[in-house]
């Protein structure tokens, strides 16, 4: 006896083969992966299977979806890592039927299906609608920047371009002065530096002939901004002073307990938006973005004016009502136009207006907004609680993906790579809450 726990000798035989199964644990998370997967009609999905060249079958969709899901709820993502996992891992072993696909296999599969892979992201949201998940919840929207398959010095806009050609064209100048000041020395070492010097400014003016080929590029996107490794990618500032990544901003909409409140902060704000989810019994919170230019000037805002409803007018400081005087039509919205005829004579009016009148503007369905601001007057903490409710799996998910964040490249392949993530949070979400084994009976009752 040693006194240490023994384990099997690797050599032994066995009468009856232990099954598969039995090295799979009942809480496992791959139990939930498979009957998910086994339980999506995937025939209207849109997937793509090609046979080989050889004209061996091509690998069932489903057991291509169970692969990737369980390896980004493993944080495993790349093609030639789950290859070897599947050689492997046991677990996968069980999963797949013992399948093994090669890398390129696994790639062009997340590549050729990203909408059918979206739509079982979005197959899995509705699954947890089923479970009523969502029924009287508190949903916080916002959005978070990731990085792309882009550094920030494959990236031009404007301004980075000018400052680009303008460093070259000092270096250049530097580089000149150097030269002449070398050609009066007139020694063989002077002579040597004169010729690396001239090298230099030929590959800095090869540079410069790039940079402008590249800026007739720019200038002609929309944005007027050019990413070379990903083109859709794009040059967003962070909080850091001076700061800034290549990436997407993803949006997300958060539920933060199982009538629907949603809260979102003010880049959000758009008042048809708030109008519609009035009519349909979302209560919002957002703060309005205050986009008048009269406080800068020293000005009285909107805010300054009271509205009385009853009336159909609004009070200025001074005292004096506005009236209604007519409607029109702007950007397909309704606006109602007030003013009062005291403005000539007001006491306070170098405080309001330059014009001969200050004129104050009515959307016809303000009342909403009126509502949403004394709402978020009464209870400012849901502010408070959206920005813990979203930076959860926002912080969760980028510690998974790594500090490289995304994988892949352009919009619609990071999209696909977006939804396994989401798809693997709500998943590990939804074991947390219920257990495999609970989980898995609730699907298989769904």
């Amino acid at each position: 006896m040693s006194g240490f726990i023994e384990g099997e000798n690797r050599f032994q035989a066995t009468l009856f083969p232990e099954r598969l199964d039995d090295f799979i644990a009942a809480d496992s998370a791959v139990r939930v992966v498979d009957v998910f997967i086994d339980g999506l009609d995937i025939s209207g999905l849109g997937f793509k299977t090609v046979p080989s060249d050889t004209g061996r079958p091509g690998y069932h969709p489903r057991m291509m979806l169970k692969l990737y899901v369980y390896g980004y709820l493993n944080r495993v993502q790349s093609g030639r890592r789950l290859e070897r996992e599947a050689q492997r891992n046991v677990e996968l072993m069980w999963l797949t039927g013992r399948l093994a696909p090669d890398f390129k296999t696994i790639a062009n599969f997340r590549k050729d299906n990203g909408e059918a892979i979206r739509l079982v992201c979005r197959e899995f949201v509705m699954l947890c609608r089923k479970l009523n998940l969502f029924k009287d919840a508190f949903v916080a929207i916002d959005g978070s920047k990731f990085k792309a398959v882009n550094t920030r010095d494959r990236n031009f806009t404007r301004a980075k371009m000018k400052r680009r050609l303008q460093q070259i064209d000092e270096s250049i100048e530097r580089y000149l002065g150097q030269i002449a000041s070398a050609d009066r020395r007139e020694t063989s070492a002077a002579s040597n530096k004169v010729e690396r010097l001239e090298d230099k400014i030929t590959a800095l003016k090869e540079e410069m002939e790039r940079l402008k080929k590249l800026e007739v590029r720019m200038l002609e996107s929309p944005d007027q901004q050019i990413s070379l490794t990903d083109p859709d990618a794009r040059s967003m500032a962070t909080s850091g002073r001076g700061s800034g990544m290549v990436g997407y901003n993803v949006q997300t909409a958060v539920d933060a307990k199982h009538h629907l409140r949603a809260v979102a902060d003010r880049g959000y704000f758009k008042g048809e938006e708030v109008l519609a989810c009035d009519e349909s019994s979302i209560t919002t919170y957002l703060p309005k973005p205050q986009t008048s230019g009269s406080v800068k000037k020293g000005l009285f805002s909107k805010r300054d004016f009271i509205y009385y409803p009853d009336d159909d007018e609004y009070e200025c400081p001074d005292g004096e009502r506005l009236t209604w005087r007519f409607e029109v039509e702007e950007k397909g919205q309704t606006i109602h136009k007030y003013w009062t005829s005291a403005c000539t004579g007001c006491s306070v009016k170098a405080h309001c207006t330059t014009a001969r009148y200050r004129r104050v503007a009515r959307w016809e369905h303000e009342e909403v907004i009126d509502e949403l601001e004394a709402r978020m007057d009464h209870d400012s903490e849901r502010m408070r609680a959206r920005r813990e409710t979203v930076e959860h799996p926002f912080g969760t998910l980028k510690m998974w993906m790594g500090y490289t964040h995304f994988q892949m490249k352009t919009l619609p392949r990071v999209s696909t790579e977006m939804s396994l993530h989401v798809l693997a949070y709500n998943m590990k979400r939804l074991i947390n809450l219920f257990g495999v084994q609970g989980l898995v009976a609730r699907m298989q009752a769904a």
